[in-house]
């Protein structure tokens, strides 16, 4: 018999996600949904999923186990945040009633606004301002089904701030519920008092943070803004070489404002992810088709900052690109912490069906970053990171808007959500 310590039992839709990752084109549709379905782990690992008749014959539950009715809902994998800044201070307020006058993100950024409005935060916060602000947010993650976030530094942009975010990233491990995995993404921008000398900037990055980083173990990739006023392709390249060297995997902002070949690069140097591509070219969508990189896809840029142009996922789903779906959480271009929200969009506005969002939500997410042997799926061997949502089918978290139908959360076989409400640790 196969030992349980936590069951949910009942559900009317078990959306598993199953099946090899990442998943591409066709494969895509597939969720694998178990009517009535039946779900268990042993220590966090899955160790059972199928019909109720099934589990009666098979599992024996430990006299302690914890045991969940999923009657009435449906349980799926916890959502996979693939790209968010959570570790910075401050907010954007003022500049965003001035885009709502008419200013644009990059004429903000001309007058030393955007990014740099928030490193001035963030440094100015202490460590323990950070953590804090951030155990905040991954809390409003958490409450609407995110169960893993990448999350980049960025907004110090030098050698002490940089590691400060990332130290505030490695305290948060084990310390929320929310498993963050750290990016060193130092190549955000250049700061200001580096606006006329980007090239010692970029050695700075290379031969002190880097090193820094990589003695530490402070982070797991490292992510290069390519774009022409900020990080052109060589530079991007000359950063990426440096940082692989270093043992990081590599992930790039590429072609959100101008094409010069970013999402390319990214696919023929075997980088982990391209994210942004709004403005990818159709060389760029047949080179990520062919390659392992996977297309983060960021809905609630296009959203937040009211642009008639969005990331191409029809284009990029139908030539065969591995397409994921991520938030993009930062003060400036993307104020969301909603994955369920993302997910929303990414049917709404980018007219990605139902079943392509939730795999790009959750299977391809884990691909994202290197976690798909382990999450985004729920299968026998993975760890149990499950949703329980107040709805009759997964057709109603795209149909029901302007509600949070999540109800329970298990995260590594252990319930940190019940009814809507946080548990204590």
């Amino acid at each position: 018999m196969i030992s349980a310590d936590c069951v949910v039992s009942n559900c009317r839709q078990l959306i598993t996600c199953r099946g090899p990752l990442p998943k591409r084109r066709e494969a895509l549709q597939e969720l694998g949904v178990i009517e009535d379905g039946w779900i268990a782990s042993s220590r966090g690992e899955i160790v059972f999923v199928g019909k109720g008749e099934d589990f009666r014959r098979e599992v024996q539950t430990e006299p302690a186990a914890t045991w969940i009715d999923g009657r009435d809902g449906i349980a799926l994998p916890g959502f996979i945040d693939c790209h968010t800044h959570l570790p910075f201070a401050g907010n954007r307020e003022y500049e965003f009633l001035l885009r709502l006058k008419g200013q644009t993100y990059q004429q903000l950024a001309a007058q030393g606004m955007g990014i740099q409005t928030t490193v001035k935060a963030t440094r100015a916060a202490s460590k323990e301002e950070l953590t804090a602000l951030s155990k905040q947010r991954l809390n409003q993650m958490l409450l609407t089904g995110t169960t893993t976030a990448e999350a980049k530094s960025g907004y110090g942009l030098n050698l002490e701030d940089e590691v400060k975010q990332l130290e505030v990233l490695q305290g948060l491990k084990g310390a929320h519920p929310v498993d963050v995995v750290p990016t060193f993404m130092g190549a955000h921008e250049v700061p200001p008092e580096r606006k006329d000398d980007k090239a010692g900037y970029i050695d700075l990055i290379i031969d002190r943070v880097l090193p820094e980083v990589k003695a530490r173990g402070l982070a797991e990739f490292f992510d290069i803004f390519c774009e022409p006023n900020i990080f052109n392709l060589e530079e991007t390249k000359k950063l990426a070489e440096a940082a692989r060297a270093a043992g990081l995997g590599i992930k790039i902002h590429a072609d959100e404002w101008t094409p010069i070949g970013g999402a390319q690069y990214a696919a023929e140097s075997g980088a982990v992810s391209a994210e942004h591509l709004i403005n990818i070219t159709e060389d760029g969508i047949r080179k990520l088709a062919s390659s392992r990189t996977a297309a983060i896809l960021l809905p609630g840029v296009s959203f937040f900052l009211m642009l008639d142009k969005k990331a191409p996922a029809r284009k990029l789903i139908e030539a065969g690109a591995v397409v994921a779906l991520a938030s993009d959480f930062n003060p400036g271009s993307s104020m969301l912490s909603s994955m369920l929200l993302v997910l929303q969009l990414g049917v709404y506005t980018l007219r990605m069906t139902i079943e392509e969002a939730i795999n790009a939500c959750t299977g391809n997410a884990a691909y994202a970053i290197r976690r798909d042997a382990s999450i985004g799926s729920l299968e026998i061997g993975k760890r149990m990171d499950l949703l329980i949502c107040d709805v009759p089918n997964y057709a109603s978290l795209i149909y029901q808007l302007g509600v949070n139908p999540v109800r329970h959360i298990i995260k590594n076989g252990r319930v940190v959500v019940r009814a809507g409400k946080i548990q204590p640790l």
